[in-house]
């Protein structure tokens, strides 16, 4: 018998028991859905926690220090930050206020989501953040150093108080001054409910007067590199340790790179053990084919019989059955797949409101992966078949 004849066999006898075979299946077709569902859930999930981090900017770094009653070494820290050099690509203060902005009889205080927040930042707040103009310009260094009372709104903010108009040039009031409108950033996180782009900076030597002090505890500086960002991490600790007597103060450095390498992790490892829990399912998915199977040979005994009468071989015999089992686990798989990719766009709707696809070498995997189980959990069965004698298998009822 060739292989033709044998997989036209196999599809014979699936279709002669179509119910059984179903149940059969099902098994399988449970497991490799669920390993699908879940690893492309939990790989969706560290898609977009990385997307977010790209759009915060990579190789960030946040630095806070506060001496309590003793001298203000917020300008030292920044100055020692730029000093740096090649290290660093840009510092800014990472001070915010609180209120409304007003233009004409538009509040953000009415906003559905929150009036935004108001930043403090320097001529390198865009670059250390990851934003870039869309309209205007950005803050310069005169700005700041002036103390120029001028404003770069974030794109939500910007279309909320002026819809199709273009802010440059218009005076806004924040705190009930007014401040004059320079540039627009552009949108980078237009889906989110609370997105970044619902924001504002003014030059940092305003503390004064929004905040009604000069003070400022926390920078965001970044790094040119990932290396470089673990080294001026090193440093800038280094400087803070010696700066900053720990009874009477405070400071912390971390890096939004260590955050994403162990969301990484932590997303990796969460894969695996809901992968390993759905592979259960393909377990006793096999342990059914198994017992499918020898369930077969037992019906097919006289058949066997016959066929080792008139000369088959017992690796045909063994083939035969393998390739039985190995077709049902096959089309189970298929399903499964089918199954996994409609329940991968349902779980991706509702539980991260994104449309996700599970990649095709996982799919092909898993496919993969179900014929091998066929091949594994039929060859018991098979080996059983192939070896009755013929002379038992025709006394068989």
């Amino acid at each position: 018998m060739n292989l033709k004849q044998s997989f036209r066999m196999a599809f014979k006898s699936i279709r002669s028991n179509r119910v059984r075979s179903l149940l059969t299946m099902l098994g399988i077709i449970i497991g490799v859905a669920a390993v699908i569902i879940m690893v492309s859930v939990v790989r969706g999930s560290n898609q977009q926690l990385r997307a977010y981090y790209e759009r915060l900017g990579n190789n960030r770094i946040t630095v806070s220090a506060q001496q309590w009653g003793g001298r203000d070494i917020s300008q030292t820290l920044y100055d020692y930050c730029l000093s740096l050099g090649p290290l660093v690509l840009g510092v800014t203060p990472d001070a915010t206020t609180e209120g409304p902005i007003i233009y004409r009889d538009k509040n953000t205080e009415d906003m559905e989501h929150g009036s935004p927040t108001i930043k403090l930042g320097s001529a390198q707040f865009s670059l250390c953040n990851n934003f870039q103009i869309e309209k205007g310009r950005d803050l310069c260094q005169m700005d700041v150093q002036s103390g120029q009372q001028v404003v770069v709104l974030g794109e939500r903010a910007a279309r909320y108080l002026f819809n199709y108009q273009n802010p440059v040039g218009k005076t806004v009031l924040l705190h009930g001054h007014p401040f004059e409108v320079v540039g627009v950033y552009r949108a980078k996180d237009p889906d989110s409910e609370y997105s970044m782009d619902n924001m504002a900076v003014v030059p940092y030597t305003l503390n004064r007067l929004l905040n009604r002090q000069s003070t400022l505890d926390a920078f965001t500086v970044r790094a040119a590199s990932s290396a470089a960002t673990a080294e001026v991490s090193s440093r800038v600790s280094g400087f803070l340790k010696g700066q900053i007597d720990t009874e009477r103060g405070y400071f912390s450095v971390y890096s939004e790179n260590q955050d994403a390498r162990r969301s990484d992790e932590r997303n990796r490892m969460m894969s695996m053990v809901l992968g390993g829990i759905a592979s259960i399912s393909l377990l006793v998915g096999g342990i059914g084919i198994m017992n499918i199977m020898l369930v077969t040979v037992t019906e097919r005994t006289r058949e066997i019989g016959i066929r080792k009468a008139i000369g088959a071989r017992r690796k045909s015999i063994l083939a035969q059955f393998l390739i039985e089992a190995s077709v049902v686990c096959g089309i189970g798989g298929l399903l499964g797949i089918a199954l996994g990719v409609a329940g991968t766009l349902i779980a991706g709707q509702l539980i991260l409101r994104a449309v996700i696809l599970p990649d095709l070498p996982m799919s092909a995997g898993a496919f993969l992966f179900s014929v091998a189980m066929g091949v594994g959990f039929g060859m018991y069965p098979a080996a059983k078949a192939s070896k009755l004698q013929p002379v038992v298998a025709l006394r068989a009822d």
